[in-house]
This record gives structure tokens, C-alpha cells and sequence, in this order.
């Protein structure tokens, strides 16, 4: 019976995915208008919290505030056109898992190898769900609390009329479209938190597929060293072949699914990283411009929220990276620390050619400036601060 790597070990990927039109095996009429629908609630929203700026007088606080919660949603914007230009990239990189799977997994070990980090990706995307589920729930909770509190300790003051004017004041309304907005603000977010949600774990998905990868190819390696290690007769000279062949062959394949998807979005990466760094300053200046958090707690919670969001983001995304790095590295220790200098002369010249090959860091790079690392993460988030930093000398 074959077993179908993309709904076996994509499901959650694959609902996601399917709830905002961008599964790649599922391009349907319908699903396409998914898609557009969402990628039109979202350029809505951008364009309308900028209009705001055009029907209220300059202030630099109220424009930093409307700039740092429609850079939010074009983070969310940007994601989704990136993913949908480039979800034949997504396609063919199913593709190869799906191949790899069938063709080239060798024994129990390896699909066990396999499987662990298949395991790992499915919980970080249940993970990611269940917190986006807890987000939702408490950002409802905001809305909610100030009618319920009426209910429970009504007072002149209601604090539904407070909670009224906050919004209405942030986002330059008149109080009667008040229940229409909070309506479409609702959409929005659900729409924009799906779609990130999927498109995130999706491509963190594949990555810890290509970590696994690296890893049985770690694997095959060492195998192949220890098989050499008793003298060579005619025999057994092609079958130890073949097994540094079969590394090999699985070490390059890994390398190039997961060039071949960084490479595919390079640009539309760039553009995120770019965004995702100016998004954080923003809402980090829009938290130290709050003069009482505990009484403004709605513009508080919002611009916490977006921070939140974002920093996962970044990590999760550099610390994939920085994994695959990581398991890259591992075949040269796994080859390095063999006893190769026991194998046959002839055994031990292949063994220092992958000594020298396998020697250089294999890294993913983003636009020539940024790489997929923890030390990259550290530097984004640096770089946060410091406009944040400039933005308060101003």
C-alpha cells in the first residue's frame, strides 16, 4: 500500500492550507476564489487603516500607531502573496519529500529517522494552532469584558461606552459604524491569523522534513564507514560502494530541496524580513508611547499581541535554519569522528574527499544578507531595537 507523505504528514499543513485556498493539490475554481477572497479582506484592511490618516489631523504618535497595525496586516499580506505565487514550489518540494519517502528510505532505521521529525513538525504546527486559538480567544475577551462587566457592575459610566470611544478614537471612526467595524475586525483577524498559521508551519514543515533528510543521510553515512572497517575483498568492495553512493545521492537531495525552496522565494523572504523588523519597532514604540497601560489595556494588548506574534515567527523560521545547518554539520563529525583510519587505503581517500566536501558550512541565504540562523535571529531582533531606539530620539 503506498503511503502518501502529504496526507500522512501534512494533514494539519493540508486543512490549514485548504481553509484559505493554498493547497498546492487543490487549485480549483473555488479554491482560487478562497484564495483571492482572503488576500482581498486583508488589502482592505491595510488600505483602510492608512486611509485613516488622510481624515484626521497629523499627530506622530496617532500616525505611528495606524503605521504599526497596518504593517501587522501587510506582514500577513505579504505572506500570502509570496505563498500563492510561489505554491509550485510548495508542490515540487512535496513532490520530493513523496519520492524520497518511496524510493530512497532503506530500512526501519531510517523511517524511524524519518518519522521523529515528521512527529516534531506536526506538534510545532499543533502548537502554533492551539496558541493561535488562545490568542483569539483572548483578544474576543477584550471586546467582550466591557459589556459583561455592565452586566455585572453597571455604573453611570458603562464601560461598553469607555471601550466605544478607545475604539473608535484608534482608528478614527464615528461611534455609529462601532458594531459594523468590530464585525470586519474580526474577519480580518480570523482570516490573517489562519493564513499565517498555515503558510508558517507549512514552510517550517518542510524544513524539519529536509533536517530529517540530512540526518538519515548522517546516518548512511556511518553505516557505510563501518562497513568499511574490515578488510575489502572483491566481494563486499561494490556493496560498501554502494552505500557511500546512497549517502551521497540522499545528502544531495537534501541540499537541493532545500536550496531549491529558498531560493524560489528569496525575494519575497527579503521583503518579509524587511517588514517583519520595521513591524516590530513600530509596536514596540507604540507600547512605550502608552502613558497608563493598565487603563488604555486594548492598545496595550493589541501592540503586545503583534510583538508576540512576530518574535515566534522569526524564531521558528531561524531556528529551522539554523537546524539544517546544524544536521549538515553533523555528517562531517559523524565521518570525522569514525574510526576511517582503520578502513582500507583505498576507502580512506573517498573518506577525505567527504571530509573536504562535507568541511563547508552549508547555510540558507536570504537576498546575499541574511541567513536562516539563530545568530540572524539575534540580529533582526537587534535591529528591532535599534530603530526603536531612533524612533524615541525623534
Amino acid at each position: 500500500m503506498s503511503i502518501s507523505v502529504q496526507e500522512r504528514y501534512f494533514s494539519w499543513n493540508r486543512i490549514l492550507l485548504l481553509a484559505v485556498g493554498l493547497w498546492p493539490y487543490h487549485q480549483s475554481l473555488f479554491a482560487r476564489f478562497q484564495a483571492a477572497l482572503c488576500l482581498s479582506i486583508l488589502t482592505s484592511f491595510v488600505v483602510f487603516v492608512l486611509s485613516r490618516l488622510y481624515f484626521t489631523e497629523y499627530s506622530f504618535e496617532f500616525t505611528i500607531h495606524l503605521l504599526s497595525i497596518s504593517m501587522y496586516y501587510t506582514f500577513f499580506l505579504i505572506n500570502h502573496i509570496a505563498f500563492w505565487i510561489n505554491i509550485e514550489t510548495t508542490k515540487n518540494l512535496l513532490e520530493q519529500f513523496q519520492y524520497i519517502y518511496k524510493k530512497r528510505l532503506k530500512d526501519a532505521k531510517e523511517i524511524a529517522i524519518y518519522n521523529k521529525y515528521r512527529n516534531f513538525a506536526k506538534r510545532i504546527t499543533l502548537a502554533c494552532i492551539i496558541l493561535a486559538v488562545c490568542i483569539t480567544l483572548c483578544i474576543t475577551a477584550i471586546e467582550c469584558w466591557p459589556f459583561i462587566f455592565d452586566m455585572i457592575m453597571p455604573k453611570n459610566e458603562t464601560h461598553a461606552r469607555r471601550f466605544i470611544v478607545t475604539v473608535t478614537k484608534y482608528f478614527a471612526l464615528q461611534e455609529k459604524y462601532f458594531y459594523v467595524f468590530i464585525l470586519y475586525l474580526n474577519a480580518v483577524v480570523t482570516v490573517g491569523t489562519v493564513a499565517i498559521i498555515s503558510i508558517g508551519t507549512m514552510l517550517l514543515s518542510c524544513l524539519k522534513h529536509i533536517s530529517g533528510i540530512l540526518r538519515i543521510a548522517s546516518y548512511r553515512f556511518d553505516r557505510a564507514i563501518l562497513a568499511a572497517l574490515p578488510s575489502i575483498t572483491i566481494k563486499n568492495e561494490t556493496i560498501i560502494y554502494k552505500e557511500f553512493i546512497y549517502a551521497v545521492d540522499i545528502h544531495r537531495k537534501a541540499m537541493k530541496c532545500a536550496k531549491f525552496g529558498v531560493d524560489s522565494m528569496e525575494r519575497s523572504l527579503f521583503v518579509i524580513t524587511m517588514i517583519t523588523v520595521l513591524c516590530m519597532s513600530l509596536n514596540l514604540y507604540g507600547i512605550f508611547q502608552v502613558e497608563s497601560p493598565t487603563q488604555e489595556i486594548e492598545k496595550t494588548a493589541g501592540h503586545f499581541f503583534h510583538i508576540m506574534c512576530l518574535f515566534i515567527y522569526m524564531f521558528l523560521g531561524n531556528y529551522a535554519g539554523q537546524e539544517i545547518t546544524d544536521c549538515n554539520n553533523h555528517i562531517f563529525l559523524t565521518i570525522y569522528n569514525a574510526p576511517w583510519y582503520l578502513a582500507p587505503l583505498q576507502i580512506q581517500k573517498v573518506i577525505l574527499f567527504l571530509l573536504q566536501r562535507s568541511n563547508k558550512a552549508f547555510t540558507l541565504n536570504i537576498g546575499g544578507i541574511f541567513t536562516l540562523s539563530i545568530e540572524s535571529f539575534t540580529s533582526l531582533v537587534n535591529a528591532s531595537l535599534s530603530y526603536l531606539t531612533l524612533m524615541l530620539s525623534v
